[in-house]
C-alpha cells in the first residue's frame, strides 16, 4: 500500500519496467491526459520530450525522482483518488516508450481513504506546470 499521503505508485511490474525504459532513455516522465482512446492510459516520455501545461499538476514522483503528471480537467475529477500504475500484455499508444515492448501501463484507481484526504489537505496544494520546471 502506498505511504500516507501519496496520490500515484507503481505497481513492481511497472517499476520494474521504468527502470527498463529508464536505462534506455535516460530521465523519465508520466503524463496523464485524461483524453479519449490512449489518451486515458498514462504516458511515459523521455523527460523533456514532453511540454507541461502550466495547469497540469504535478501528483508526486514515482521509480525515485520520476514525475507523474495530470492534465487540470482530469484532476478536477480524480483529486479524490489514489492511482496505481501497473503494466499490462496489449499494445497502447505509440507515442508511450513502453508500446515497441508488446505492454503498456494501465492506471488502477481507488478513493482516497479518510486519514490520507486529511493529510493532503494539510499540506500545499500539489505543484503545477506553472510552479515547477521540469
Amino acid at each position: 500500500m502506498a505511504a500516507p499521503g501519496t496520490r500515484v505508485e507503481l505497481t513492481a511490474a511497472a517499476e520494474e519496467l521504468v527502470e527498463r525504459l529508464r536505462s534506455r532513455h535516460g530521465p523519465l516522465m508520466f503524463h496523464q491526459s485524461g483524453g479519449c482512446c490512449d489518451g486515458s492510459a498514462p504516458m511515459c516520455y523521455p523527460r523533456g520530450e514532453f511540454r507541461v501545461g502550466g495547469s497540469d499538476v504535478l501528483l508526486g514522483h514515482v521509480a525515485g525522482d520520476t514525475p507523474f503528471w495530470m492534465s487540470a480537467a482530469q484532476y478536477r475529477y480524480w483529486r479524490h483518488t489514489h492511482l496505481t500504475v501497473d503494466v499490462v500484455p496489449g499494445r497502447g499508444s505509440g507515442f508511450s516508450l513502453e508500446a515497441p515492448e508488446g505492454v503498456r501501463f494501465l492506471l488502477r484507481s481507488r478513493l482516497l481513504t479518510e486519514e490520507e484526504l486529511d493529510r493532503l489537505a494539510a499540506e500545499p496544494p500539489p505543484p503545477t506546470g506553472a510552479d515547477a520546471a521540469e
